[in-house]
């Protein structure tokens, strides 16, 4: 009864449908993953509910339990259907834009970005509900066992890539638009003690390359490029490109979506 209840829900869902088709591949090409497979994946009849096991298992300690912590999630995702939507957002982001990820189920089971950035989707959720300790203990927990830093408030939109995930920092006021890709290293933070709106504003298909440091209160608009190494800390045009430290703007986008297209390559060099 329950296989089939999931197969109901797999013609409806087609990136959950093909997240469990790879997770079966898997197991016939490797039968030692069964148990972690099935335990993450085939057991469960919706992604939300995957989700909602995943992040608890890796966040649970001696401090909040993995059942607390799925109960919680499991609310979150039941409370707010939006969620379980950006993270098909995601999941598909990353399939198409990491070279390095070849199936669905990857990131689910083993990219840290994405299961970091799925974490803070689930503390932003309680910081909105007024439950701000839930939130900043997730934010604790996410940053011990994934190296990455997301304050609960920050807003970040659908279709976000993080790749490599390792020392991303995004303070409280960031805000990050719809279809972004954030390389490793990546801060988007203040400038100083000040309180109030002071964290960047990136538009809707920004690529912000590895090690970028964006400060402030600024805007960056949509489908500009970050290189690599660069400190941003005055405004960016739309579709433009910026480099350096200080950044300054070097040349255009390159193309209509640097998000997805990733060439990190500045024209010319």
């Amino acid at each position: 009864m329950a296989e089939t209840r999931s197969n109901n829900v797999e013609e409806l869902d087609p990136v959950w449908q093909q997240i469990r088709d790879e997770a079966r591949e898997a197991i016939a090409q490797e039968p030692l993953l069964g148990g972690l497979l099935h335990g993450t994946i085939l057991h469960h009849c919706t992604l939300e509910s995957a989700l909602a096991y995943r992040i608890a298992l890796k966040l649970g300690s001696g401090e909040m339990s993995e059942q607390i912590l799925r109960e919680i999630a499991d609310t979150c995702y039941a409370e707010d259907p939006e969620l379980g939507i950006a993270a098909r957002a995601d999941l598909v982001a990353v399939h198409d834009r990491d070279p390095a990820c070849h199936r669905q189920l990857e990131p689910l089971i083993y990219f840290k970005g994405f299961q970091a950035l799925q974490a803070h989707r689930i503390a932003h959720r309680l910081w909105q509900k007024g439950l701000r300790d839930f939130a900043y203990f997730l934010q604790m927990r996410v940053s011990e066992m994934f190296g990455i830093d997301i304050h609960p408030a920050a807003r970040i939109g659908k279709g976000l890539m993080i790749d490599h995930g390792h020392s991303i920092v995004i303070g409280e006021t960031a805000v990050v638009g719809d279809n972004v890709s954030i390389l490793h290293a990546v801060t988007l933070g203040g400038t100083g003690k000040c309180e109030g709106d002071r964290h960047p504003k990136i538009g809707d298909g920004v690529l912000i390359g590895a090690g970028a440091k964006v400060l402030g209160n600024i805007t960056v608009g949509k489908c500009s490029r970050i290189a690599s190494g660069s400190v941003v800390l005055r405004d960016v045009p739309p579709r433009s490109t910026v480099a350096g430290v200080p950044a300054k703007v070097v040349g255009e986008a390159g193309c209509s979506q640097p998000s997805v297209n990733m060439n990190q390559l500045l024209g010319g060099m």
